[in-house]
This record gives C-alpha cells, structure tokens and sequence, in this order.
C-alpha cells in the first residue's frame, strides 16, 4: 500500500439501473483506490431507478462507511446526477466516473498519481477506442463530435465523464447555475491546467446501455445549444442567400418575360416552395432550440429532488476496508 496522504478523494458515480453489477463495481473501485493510500470517500447518485439499485447501494453502506449517497425522487438524467455529486463531493480532488464498469477502476491509482506531479488541475481519461459500439453509434458519435468542435471551437473527440478535478475546478464547475447541464463541454469551457491519461473502454458490466437514440439526439442539441450560436447565425446567413436568390431569379423571370419567352413555370414554382418552407421550418425549429433553452433557464426550477440520503458512518475518511456499519437512510 502506498504512504498515506492528507489528502481527501470524492469519487463521484450516478447510477441508473446498475444493481446486477453495483457491488462488484464498487469493490473494484474501493481495493484501487486503497492502493494510493488517500483518504476517500464513495458519492453516489441514483437518478431514480426503477430497478433495486437503491437497496443495494444501502446493503454497500453497511459495508463501507465512508460511501454517501442521495436518491433522486424522480429520474432528472445522469447530468443532474453528476452536478449533485459534485455538489456533495467533500474530496481536495474529485474523480467522475460510470458505474458501468467501462471506465476502468484500475486507473484511479494513475489518475492520482499524475495529479500528485502537481502541474495539473484536471486529469481527463479519454478513450483510445470506444468499445464494443455499433458501427451507427461510432458514426453519429463522430458526426456529433466534429459538429460540435467547430461550433464550439473546444476538442472533445473521445471525451469522457471519467475525470479527476482538483478543488478549485470543482468550485469553478459549481459556479456554472445553468440548468442544461453538458458534463464534458462544460469542463472543457473552464481550461485550467490538464492532461490526458488514455484508455480502453471495457465491456458494460450490465449489459445494455439505457442511453436511448432520443436522449443521446437530445444530449446532443443541449451540448450544441448551450455552448455556441453559430447555428442562429446560420440562420441568419441562409435567409440572406434565398434573399439574395430570389432578387436574381426576380430579375430572370422579368427578363424572360418582357422578351416574350415566358411559359408556365409551375414545376419552378413547387421546387422553389419546397425549398424555401423547408428552410423556414429547419430555421423555425432552430430558434425555437434556443428559446426552449432560454425558458428552462427563466423557469427558475432545481436542477433536481432528492428523495432519501445516505451519510456515511464514520466522519473520518477511510484507507483500509471498515467495518460494517449501516448508515440510515434520511
């Protein structure tokens, strides 16, 4: 075992349906994280699930003192989760990470050590290849990925939750009060000193993802929306061109006209209607992106409830495995 440190980690995991392999998880976790020697503690968020997730979380605490952790009353999505553990997060460092099992437990030692070095605020684990993923989810992964680095102009090509941020990072993330909250987008807007520790995603301890294709389209708009408006002055720039268009073909159609060439042009007609109502519903729906955005932002709500916590037992920060002890639920 490393030399103990006076340092305090909150490892951060929301959880959504992961009972089957929450235990095994959490065990891999605690034994890597025991290798460092540092104090720690265990937050973990579940965000609503419908499965026993919740029970096994209170059967864990009675093992391992130092685990807290918060029920949501309803299912707010894993970045809700992830804001409330951070908001619960008491660690001088804190590392994010799936309870899926595909962010690997055994890096947490590395993790540590290149932040110890000193010279970083942020250690980011980012994917050297994604996985066991279909060839559809590669591709909307990328496409999404490439869109969103030029209009943002911040790279997240394989980004991922599995972070480690020093405190000031936290606090810094903390002082972001929107409410459409983009995890990886939001940590690459803070800057602050980082590196980058790669990884091979590792297959789901649980099988399926509950990530379906309409909340990762949604996930998608919200980072997109959140963190640029060029997609507004697209808009912009495309009523223009037909503007612009529609002076030229005026001019065509009078000169056609008065040098009596003109016939009836109806096939002209429904293209150019066709091409000008799509463009008014795509700008439509665009606008109204980021007025939705603008209204869950005025509506002034919590990002989340929370139904029942766990503290953990003891209020000393833990190295070795503790004795059982149950902590009660709130």
């Amino acid at each position: 075992m490393a030399q103990a440190s006076k340092d305090f980690l909150s490892i951060v995991m929301p959880v959504y349906r992961e009972a089957a392999h929450l235990a095994e998880v959490l065990g891999q976790v605690h034994s890597e994280v025991t290798k460092t020697g540092i104090a720690f503690e265990m937050v973990l968020i579940d965000d609503g699930s419908p499965d026993n997730t919740w029970q096994v979380i209170e059967e864990r605490a009675a093992v391992y003192p130092m685990l807290r952790a918060a029920r949501f009353s309803r299912n707010f999505g894993k970045e809700a989760a992830l804001n409330a553990g951070l908001e619960m997060a008491r660690g001088d460092i804190v590392i994010v990470m799936d309870a899926d099992g595909q962010h690997p437990p055994s890096l947490l030692p590395e993790m540590v050590e290149v932040w110890r070095g000193g010279e970083v605020d942020i250690v980011e684990a980012v994917k050297s290849s994604r996985g066991q993923e279909t060839l559809f989810n590669k591709m909307s992964a990328g496409l999404f990925y490439l869109m969103w680095n030029k209009l943002s102009g911040f790279e997240l090509r394989n980004a991922s939750d599995y972070k480690l941020l020093n405190r000031q990072a936290v606090d810094a993330y903390l002082h972001m009060r929107e409410r459409n909250l983009f995890f990886r987008g939001m940590t690459a807007w803070l800057g602050f000193r980082r590196t980058q520790i790669p990884f091979e995603v590792a297959e789901r301890a649980g099988g399926a993802t509950s990530w379906s294709l309409f909340r990762l389209v949604r996930l998608a708009v919200t980072g997109i929306t959140s963190f640029s408006s060029l997609p507004l002055q697209i808009v912009s720039f495309a009523g223009f061109f037909f503007l612009l268009f529609a002076f030229l073909f005026a001019i065509q159609t009078a000169w056609v006209y008065f040098s009596g060439h003109a016939v009836t042009g109806f096939a002209t007609v429904i293209f150019l209607l066709l091409i000008i109502g799509s463009l008014l519903m795509i700008s439509l729906g665009t606008i109204g992106e980021y007025i939705a955005r603008i209204y869950d932002e005025v509506k002034g709500r919590p990002r989340y409830l929370i139904g029942q916590v766990i503290e953990a037992s003891t209020s000393e920060p833990q190295t070795e495995r503790p004795s059982a002890e149950r902590s009660a639920a709130v």
